[in-house]
This record gives C-alpha cells, structure tokens and sequence, in this order.
C-alpha cells in the first residue's frame, strides 16, 4: 500500500513525493479514535482503582508536542470549553504479527500515514456535555503550504522534511482549525490495531439497522434490526461506505453510533467493576496512542459526561462531484466551507461576550453584505433594505455558495453584529477573525434583512409580509429553494436505547 497522500491542486511545498491520484480501493482503514475518550472518562469513574489504572495506560502512551503555544483567545469562540482533535489512522505498529494482520483481513501497510478518522470531540465547560463533530476524510480543503487537498493527506505533509509525527499533528490541527473556527486544545491518535484490540477486550457489541448491508469491500453482511459484532465486524462496521444512502458521509454516522454503543457498554459496572477487564483493555490500547497531554487530565474534563449527553455531527457540505486534478479523477466531499462556522457556532454556542453585549443602533454599525445564496442580486436588495433601516451599508459583495445565512464579525464587534442579526432573522452571528467589519452572508436558506413594519399599519393588515410599505414589490419575494442537506450533517444523538440507523 502507497504511503503517499490523496492528489491536491498544487504541488505540495513540504516535499518532492509525488501524491496518489483517486480512490484507490482501501483495506481495513478506518479506526475509531473517540474510544480512547471514553477510556480515560471510564477510569475516573472507576474509583479507586483510577490511580493504578491511569499509570498503567500512560506508560506505554506516546507524548508529543502538537499543540502550539500562544494561542489568541480572542479567537477561541468558545471560551472554557475543550476541543479535542480524535484522529484514527491506517498506521499498524511496527510489532503487528503475520497473524494479527490477516486476523485484521489487511496487510503491512509500508509505514502510511493518511488519517481516515478525524473527529472534534468539543466538550462543555462543566464536563458535562459533549458533541462530537466528525469531517470526512474526502473532504476538499486548504492545506496551509500546501495548496488544495484532501483533508487526510493533511497529517502526511506535516510529516514531511523531518516534521514526523509531531509536524503531521500540527499540520493537520490547523487545517481543522483554519476550517472550523474552533481552537484546538488537545490532540489524540490511535492506530488501526489498537482499535481492534480494545473493541476485542471489550467483547461484542450490539448494532442496529433499519435496513440489510452486504457490502463485499468491507465484508459486512448483516440483516435489519439487532446485531451482534466481534471485533472484526465492528472494524468491517466503521469502515463502510459503499450501499449507504450518503457514502462517505454515512460511514461518519456508523463511526459517531458505534462511539455511543461503545460508551455505554464501557461506563456499565461490568466494565468499570471488572479490574481484570479494564486491565486488558488498557494494555491493549496504550502502546496504540499518541497525544499531547496526560489522560488523567483529559479524562478529568469528562468526569460528568454520561452517554445520553454526547451528541453527533458531521460538517456540512455540498455535494461528493469527481473533479479532474492535472488530468486525473478525483472524487472528493465539497465543504461548505463558508457554512461551516456558522454549524459549529450553533453546535457550541455563541460566546460569552456575544451573549453580554447590548444591541448596537443601526446608525452607528457599518455591515458588507455579500451574496452566497446563488440568487442573482440578492445582497443588493437586502443592502437596501438594511440601508433604509439606517445601517452604514458597503458596496455589495459575492462568496462562495454556503447553506446558512450568517452574520461574521470579528472580537470587539459584538454589539454591531447583535443589530445585523436582528433585522436579519435567523441569520447565526459567527465569531471570526477572517473578517475586519461585520458581515452579512446570505445563504441558500433563503434569510434576508427584513424591513421593519410600518408604522402605520393597522391591526387587520397581515405581519407576515415583511416587504416594504408601499413599494411596488410590496409582495414577498420568492424564496430560493432551500437546498437539502445531508441527513449525516443532522445532529443526533446516538446514546439513547433503541435508536437504528441505516
């Protein structure tokens, strides 16, 4: 197996390796990182035997410095909280025997170091919620230095030019971050095997469908309704994406359910009472994971988490197309990568400062407003209308297509950003520093500035309207089509009992 990293759109700066073009038909590829999470919230839970257990897993944990210091915190939009960076990989431990591989149905993978897996476990302030947001590996990003590229190809040229492991993380940290607005606080990684030998440890776990898979790439054959699965079949589970109505996108949802089941099964007492169980799960993950900080202090930001409060979701985006790089198919997830702070702002909550500030007048807020909902003139009209409600309104603008209407502002704006949104109902204020004024975006949601009643108007007259009091638009104009999204960018959450997915 190539170790070498999806094609981008420009030569990669960090090294002459020439990149792989196109899918090319993967093995057992995807591991489940998050499990490692729920290890260190288990042992927290676990009372007294926490001590014995914690040092047992730490000593054989690599340490690496992948979180750079001096971070802003202007720029950390969700103050106290902690996102961490959960990654899963092709890599198989230099140790892996002949039999555990093929035990594995794959091979020696020559030392790869694409990352299948990337998740943002963001967790609460007080520990006791968590969301985790998943972003496909497909997805079609800026890599910085790089230029274009699929998100897992991101780690591979962080490793380039004697970056290693520590350059991969960072790389791939900041790509996230540049993508997501949020500010990553602490980083995981966890190998192909590790996952297999802790699901193993923990025995079978039980799935539900709503409907029948047989999918010959991954090997899963299962019927509709409850399952069963050992260890292969959880492997043969999170890696599939062939028959699911969203491809790529959906085998983030089996990843996100299959995190649930298994944090369930892990907080029960017959796990957490269980020392001899817990004692082989935690020799069988630790030589398995890479990470900045000590898991004593990771599993203490869990300490109040419980199953039922861990919600999932994938990133939003515009499509799966094939696209033609230097000649070469390539198929790729579209991001919508203008939406996409505006979905994690919502996921997160706005910031506090947001939630402080009063409501600036329109006569003091300066706001551009730039079209990225595909409808021809659509910032024009909604400047006029903000102009007549007497905001300082620029020259109108465009932006790549996004799903939500939002209102970015950087720090210190907050007040002005409060005004936008409120002659803009339903727009999602987001906290940016990729912006210097505030800024309102329109999306194919079809929310615009909405002109105040007039003053005139009198009880029997409809308030549903909006439009303009006596223009001869006075009609409410048609709404683009909303464009559908994905039902894997739905929120879900996956702790719950009973719950099937496809």
């Amino acid at each position: 197996m190539s170790n070498e990293p999806e094609q981008t759109t420009e030569p990669a700066h960090r090294g002459a390796v020439a990149p792989r073009h196109g899918r090319q038909k993967r093995r057992a590829g995807v591991v489940f990182p998050a499990l490692a999470g729920v290890l260190t919230m288990a042992l927290v839970l676990s009372g007294g035997y926490a001590v014995f257990a914690v040092n047992r897993l730490q000593s054989g944990v690599t340490r690496i410095d992948a979180i750079a210091g001096g971070k802003d915190q202007k720029d950390d939009v969700d103050g106290k909280a902690q996102n961490i960076l959960l990654v899963g990989d092709d890599h198989r431990p230099d140790n892996a025997t002949p039999e555990q591989l093929a035990e594995l149905s794959t091979e020696d993978d020559g030392g790869a170091t694409n990352t299948d897996t990337m998740i943002v476990l963001h967790i609460n302030a007080d520990g006791s919620q968590a969301t985790m947001i998943s972003f496909p590996r497909d997805s079609y990003v800026d890599i910085p230095n790089v230029g274009k590229g699929k998100l897992n190809s991101a780690f591979y040229y962080g490793t380039l030019n004697g970056g290693g492991d520590t350059g991969g993380a960072k790389l791939l940290i900041k790509t996230i971050e540049n993508l997501s607005g949020l500010s990553i606080d602490h980083y995981v990684r966890v190998s192909l095997l590790g996952f297999y030998q802790v699901v193993k440890e923990l025995g079978p776990v039980q799935v539900c469908l709503k409907q029948a898979t047989n999918d010959p790439f991954s090997g899963l054959d299962l019927p509709a309704g409850k399952s069963s699965l050992d260890a292969k079949q959880a492997l043969s589970f999170v890696r599939q994406r062939h028959g699911l109505p969203n491809g790529d996108l959906d085998r983030n949802v089996r990843q996100q359910y299959f995190l649930s089941q298994e944090a369930k099964k892990v907080l029960s007492a017959g796990t957490l009472l269980n020392p001899v169980k817990m004692n082989n799960i935690l020799g069988a993950v630790g030589d398995s994971i890479q990470t900045d900080t000590d898991l004593l202090s990771l599993a203490g930001q869990m300490r109040n988490l419980r199953p039922a409060n861990i919600q999932s979701a994938t990133i939003p985006t515009l499509g799966t197309p094939t696209i033609y790089v230097n000649g070469s198919a390539l198929s790729i997830v579209e991001v919508d990568t203008v939406g996409l702070p505006a979905f994690v702002q919502g996921l997160v909550g706005q910031p506090e400062a947001y939630e402080k500030a009063g409501r600036s007048q329109p006569a003091n807020t300066a706001v551009t407003v730039l079209n990225g909902s595909g409808v021809e003139g659509a910032a024009t009209a909604a400047g006029q209308v903000l102009t007549a409600r007497g905001f300082q309104v620029a020259p109108a603008g465009s932006s790549s297509v996004t799903k939500t209407t939002q209102v970015q502002y950087p720090a210190g704006q907050e007040s002005q950003a409060k005004a936008v949104v409120s002659a803009v109902p339903g727009a999602v204020a987001v906290r940016t520093g990729a912006v210097t004024g505030v800024t309102l975006v329109l999306g194919t949601d079809g929310k615009t500035a909405k002109a105040p009643a007039a003053p005139s108007a009198t009880a029997s007259e409809p308030a549903a309207g909006g439009s303009d009091s006596g223009s001869t638009s006075s009609k409410p104009a048609k709404k683009p089509a909303k464009e559908p999204s994905p039902k894997s960018t739905d929120v879900h959450n996956y702790g719950t009992d009973s719950t099937c997915i496809y």
